[in-house]
């Protein structure tokens, strides 16, 4: 496996889960932490610059999913 199947095996993961569960994965569930720790290190990837352009578009589709499921302060 290549990296880009394996990045691209781990982005389609995160996107079936959020679409599957309707909310982002949780750094508390033993389960979804992998999913989690991948999403942040993609994000420090781009504010270092260093993200592939083609991994890049497919990333902005991740953000528009997960700011669809956005936590909401049940108290507000």
């Amino acid at each position: 496996m290549t990296q880009d199947e394996r990045w691209s095996a781990n982005w389609k993961e995160v996107i079936d889960f959020m679409k599957a569960n309707k909310r982002r994965p949780s750094k508390f569930v033993d389960s979804e932490r992998g999913m989690r720790n991948w999403w942040k290190h993609q994000q420090k990837l781009v504010n270092a610059g260093e993200l592939k352009q083609g991994r890049m578009e497919k990333y902005k589709e991740l953000l528009e999913l997960g700011e669809k499921y956005k936590r909401v302060n049940q108290y507000q």
